[in-house]
């Protein structure tokens, strides 16, 4: 079945995003004198877009790991899942505008209350990376380059970007093309391509989140940072892909798509979640046994200023899987799912904020009607971007060899 979007669904996307496009604008006009006002706009920028695009590449990466495995029970969700995945497009713009004005604007290093302000990547101002002669130059950042310079920052960014694009349109034309010419030749291609992403993916997901948010840190040192970021970007993609799915049957689309499926979506959203927690209690552990003073000051400062955002975020994206989703009823409930769905997304939301706003605005960072409506506006954008790729094809595959299967998984 051809699905097209609704009336109603446009209005409420349309609704959302002009709600949270009156709220920014509240946001800019009540903060705009603010001495921080510059880095508080370009920190939401950067959380909402890495965030979004996060969750749009792990859909990416659960597609591919689809393929690669050569699962037979997604074949029927899999337009969902290319669907998500499809944003990644919207994302690589978003962030590169992003990047390009911190870059354009990175000096002006100004200090409130003994906090670095006025731009979001303290390395990038030449003043503190590389002016010996000043009294701001940092010594630990200047030790960091190359790693940490703009030459190599956007060369490597290019390369990310460039492989995510280039991956998302081949694996798209090939489905598309396997609708038309079926065969096994499109399949064993998209089991090698899918291989070869993971390879890649696995790298680059850690060394893209070192650069994109752990530099805002730039003092500090992480070896889980990179998979602690993917299990927050795996976990949330899930939720938007289990939200698409239980839309669609909602509305009488995927007429294929039963109890088993949803519950294996389910299954996902619960290991992730427990993935992303136990990697954030592996990392915090750890740091709080070594108690090295350059390891938790990272954490010290979260919590000291932001303990209810800080613990609240963990417990929402911990507590709350857990606890509603272990029993099997849970998981095939579309009620609770979408509850639990929203409240994951919101919950990683904030995890995002935590990696971002105290490295950049000190203790002086807050959620406003900034944040909320820049938020609502992205989020608005996603929605429409991701409905309207689901137009552009039949919903349920054709020709693959696993769809048989699929169509009749049982569990």
């Amino acid at each position: 079945m051809e699905y097209q979007i609704s009336s109603k669904a446009k209005r409420t996307i349309i609704a959302t995003a002009a709600v949270g496009l009156v709220l920014f604008i509240i946001g800019i006009a009540t903060n705009m004198d603010s001495e921080q006002f510059k880095t508080r706009l370009f920190s939401n920028f950067l959380i909402d877009g890495f965030f979004f695009f996060a969750m749009a590449l792990g859909a990416l990466f659960f597609l591919a790991l689809q393929y690669a495995t050569e699962t037979g029970w997604s074949v029927a969700i899999k337009r969902i899942v290319e669907a998500v995945a499809s944003y990644v497009q919207v994302g690589i713009v978003v962030l590169l505008a992003v990047f390009a004005v911190i870059s354009i604007m990175q000096g002006g290093y100004t200090e409130v209350h003994g906090h670095h302000v006025g731009h979001i990547y303290q390395w990038m101002d030449p003043v503190i990376a590389s002016d010996h002669s000043s009294a701001q130059f940092d010594s630990m950042i200047a030790n960091k380059a190359p790693f940490l310079t703009q030459t190599f920052f956007w060369i490597v960014t290019i390369i990310y970007m460039a492989t995510y694009f280039l991956f998302y349109k081949g694996f798209r034309k090939r489905s598309l093309q396997e609708d038309i010419e079926g065969g096994t030749a499109i399949h064993m291609k998209n089991f090698a391509k899918g291989a070869l992403f993971l390879v890649l993916f696995g790298y680059f997901s850690s060394t893209s989140s070192w650069h994109w948010l752990m530099s805002v840190d730039p003092h500090w040192f992480s070896t889980l940072f990179g998979w602690y970021t993917f299990g927050g970007m795996w976990c949330t993609s899930m939720t938007a892909i289990m939200l698409l799915l239980i839309y669609l049957k909602k509305n009488g689309y995927l007429e294929k798509v039963n109890d088993s499926h949803i519950h294996d979506v389910g299954k996902w959203i619960f290991a992730t979640s427990f993935l992303w927690s136990y990697l954030f209690f592996s990392q915090f552990m750890l740091y709080w046994y070594a108690d090295i003073p350059e390891e938790v000051i990272y954490y010290t400062f979260r919590i000291d200023n932001y303990p209810v955002i800080f613990w609240g975020m963990f417990m929402i994206n911990f507590i709350i899987p857990m606890l509603i989703l272990m029993s099997r009823e849970a998981k095939r409930n579309p009620g609770i799912l979408m509850a639990v769905c929203v409240i994951i997304i919101l919950g990683h939301w904030a995890d995002v904020y935590m990696l971002v706003t105290p490295g950049t605005m000190g203790e002086h960072g807050t959620i406003g009607f900034l944040e909320v409506g820049l938020f609502m506006v992205f989020a608005g954008i996603f929605a429409y971007f991701v409905l309207n790729t689901l137009t552009k094809a039949p919903l349920m595959p054709k020709n693959h060899p696993y769809l048989d299967e699929s169509k009749h998984h049982e569990i």
